[in-house]
């Protein structure tokens, strides 16, 4: 029988040849080491904790500072145009931040000149429209009445609407208005000063920006750097040529039409159509067409419908035909890309995007194209835009040999087999 001890298990036997057996480890209990939480969670679920804070205010500060980043790209690309004038005065032995002041300055005088130019014409044209009003407004109202058989009067129309609610409400909105007008007004040349002070900066420290991102960087990485510097500044530079020589162009067609039509300033509003619908995207069609009609219609409202007629047909042939040939040869982007280029931009940037899409993706495409292996293409037919006549016979050749052959008969089936076997080699001729 076996023995127990004091507290009732019973005890280890002994084996046969007098030796103890191993006891078993006592059992552990639910709240032992084994059943703590690991170490590294609590270091993970921090950590997890400050990636999500981190990513929350790195996404809150980029959509607070993005105003600034599409500020300082447009700097940025605003000082590669000027970097081939301001290199080149450089070279002549003036100091660097010195030629593109006289850069900047020049610029500043041309936009000055032309808006200054513009207001006053705008100005005069607008108050001659007021004090011309009644007359204009007798002749529509003649042209109404002959026209439509109608009996309207210019007393009744203007006491019409003078008690108008519409009047009152667009008054009221008008002046309340002013303000937001002011705010978005100052906005906007603080925006334009903040362009310029950026795009100075790039462009008179241009060579110790490159020196500075350079120094970063190992040998090999900082040739492909100021490699794809230079891209930037040529494809920039030929997108802004491309974009001169369509508002020349477009300035000359407008002002020969104008100046047929009679319209007085025809110079100035050709230019205004060639800089403005050129250089302000989305918007800057009609924003060039608008001022060439209103001054068309203080000479005879007709005209306005001219221009108008005018403006649209040129805006399909400079989008369709002028200026897909002109970035393809300035750029070196085929059309089909340009296009494309500017509505992705659009989508993403707005305004700023469909400006800058087209030097952007050329230089991408420039810098890219040096890494991608390229091989001899075949001489093939089909590579130039044809099949070859030795590839086979047509359709409708096919269509006219059976339509003269008309139905075999016995073994004419046999006999053309053998005959197409002969003359494609395929045969062996019987011994």
């Amino acid at each position: 029988m076996a023995s127990t001890d004091d507290t009732g298990q019973s005890a280890p036997q002994a084996s046969p040849d007098g030796t103890t057996p191993p006891t078993r480890p006592p059992a552990v209990s639910d709240a032992g080491p084994a059943a703590r939480m690991p170490r590294w969670l609590p270091r993970a679920m921090v950590l997890a904790l400050a990636l999500i804070a981190a990513f929350q205010l790195g996404s809150w500060a980029f959509h607070q500072l993005t105003g600034l980043l599409i500020n300082v790209l447009i700097a940025f690309f605003l000082a590669l145009a000027i970097e081939p004038a301001v290199s080149w005065m450089s070279s002549r032995g003036l100091r660097r931040g010195f030629a593109t002041f006289l850069v900047f300055l020049g610029l500043l005088i041309v936009s000055a000149g032309f808006v200054a130019l513009l207001g006053s014409m705008l100005a005069g044209q607008i108050i001659k429209m007021i004090e011309h009003f009644p007359d204009y407004l007798d002749s529509l109202i003649h042209w109404i009445n002959s026209t439509f058989h109608t009996d309207l009067k210019r007393l009744d129309i203007q006491q019409g609407l003078l008690r108008s609610d519409w009047l009152k409400k667009y008054v009221q909105n008008s002046a309340a208005g002013v303000l937001d007008v002011s705010t978005q007004v100052l906005g906007g040349l603080f925006q334009l000063l903040t362009i310029g002070l950026f795009s100075f900066y790039f462009a008179a420290d241009g060579p110790r920006l490159r020196r500075g991102i350079c120094s970063v960087l190992p040998p090999a990485r900082q040739a492909e750097v100021l490699r794809a510097w230079e891209i930037a500044v040529d494809k920039t530079g030929g997108y802004l040529y491309s974009r001169g020589l369509m508002a020349l162009i477009s300035a000359v067609a407008h002002y020969v039409m104008l100046q047929a039509l009679g319209i007085p300033y025809a110079p100035v509003l050709g230019m205004w159509v060639g800089v403005v619908s050129q250089f302000i995207p989305t918007i800057g069609t009609y924003l060039a067409g608008a001022l060439p009609m209103l001054i068309a219609f203080t000479v005879n409202p007709l005209y306005a419908v001219w221009v108008l007629i005018f403006v649209v047909v040129y805006q399909q042939f400079e989008n369709y035909m002028l200026q897909p040939k002109l970035t393809s040869k300035t750029v070196d982007i085929h059309p089909a890309v340009a296009f494309g280029s500017v509505i992705a931009g659009t989508a993403l940037l707005g305004a700023v995007g469909a400006l800058i899409a087209i030097p952007a993706v050329a230089t991408l495409q420039a810098f890219l194209g040096a890494y991608v292996k390229r091989y001899t293409v075949t001489d093939d037919p089909r590579v130039h835009g044809h099949r070859g006549r030795g590839t086979g016979a047509g359709v409708l050749t096919r269509a006219r040999g059976l339509w003269g052959r008309g139905p075999l008969r016995g073994g004419d089936e046999e006999r053309r087999d053998e005959a197409n076997r002969g003359a494609s080699g395929d045969g062996r001729p019987g011994a």
